[in-house]
């Protein structure tokens, strides 16, 4: 479930990362944000339950489900500054231009509820996690790619990427999530925003997002240039690019 990143200096340099809420400097937690975690984790998992009677039929080949929520991304999480913090939608737009919103203008945007499975390259599932946010889809709807765009790079903190197929970043289940079971997300998981793509291994979920790129053409994001599957479907096991 950690986040591949890497490679544009303008939005940071990232690595794989996860979600998070609050902001703090980076294994520093406020006295209350112990609590709220596990307040989390157990509403997260409380849906596990629920979900065990069907999970062998229901579950990607080789996954099994986890018990726990673990955080798991690759560098250090990063602080959210709210009067600096954008969201950027850049690259191939049907305007030309680039389509730029501050937090509390992204905020602003119609939202959407996804009760869904996140499924790690590592062979762990987390299910029926309850995932609140900003569809994919109205993301696209006001800031429209140009006729030519196949894919999107997701970028993030630190420049931590992953490349997804415009029509995966365009399923009704793709989101921006801000929020899991009501409460935001916690900053090793995200916060304040992290992509949620759930019928693809947990890499492509991005944390810490910071801009959408529209491509023309396929390009590998941090962890694809390292050896993982481009496309990451769990259902194939599509998890290494010796496989493609």
């Amino acid at each position: 479930m950690g986040q591949p990143d890497g490679g544009r200096a303008g939005l940071g340099q990232q690595v794989p990362g996860q979600q998070s809420p609050g902001q703090q400097s980076p294994g520093q937690q406020s006295p209350g944000q112990g609590a709220a975690r596990q307040s989390l984790v157990s509403q997260v998992l409380a849906g596990a339950a629920a979900s065990q009677a069907r999970a062998g039929r229901d579950l990607p080949p080789g996954q099994v489900i986890r018990r726990d929520w673990p955080a798991q991304h690759y560098g250090p999480v990063p602080r959210f500054r709210p009067d600096t913090w954008t969201f950027m939608v850049m690259g191939a737009t049907e305007s030309g231009v680039e389509h730029r919103w501050d937090w509390a203008g992204i905020t602003r945007l119609p939202r959407c509820a996804v009760t869904a499975d996140l499924h790690c390259v590592t062979k762990c599932t987390i299910p029926a996690i309850a995932w609140e946010g900003i569809p994919a889809a109205e993301v696209l709807s006001v800031a429209p790619p140009a006729g030519p765009v196949t894919h999107v790079m997701v970028w993030a903190e630190y420049g931590y990427s992953a490349n997804i197929g415009i029509d995966d970043f365009a399923a009704d289940t793709t989101l921006f999530a801000t929020a899991v079971a009501g409460d935001p997300l916690t900053p090793e998981h995200g916060y304040p925003i992290r992509l949620v793509v759930p019928h693809l291994y947990g890499w492509k979920s991005v944390k810490w997002v910071r801009a959408v790129e529209y491509l023309t053409e396929n390009r590998r994001g941090f962890w694809e240039e390292r050896g993982y599957h481009n496309s990451a479907d769990p259902w194939r096991e599509e998890r290494f690019s010796h496989q493609e």
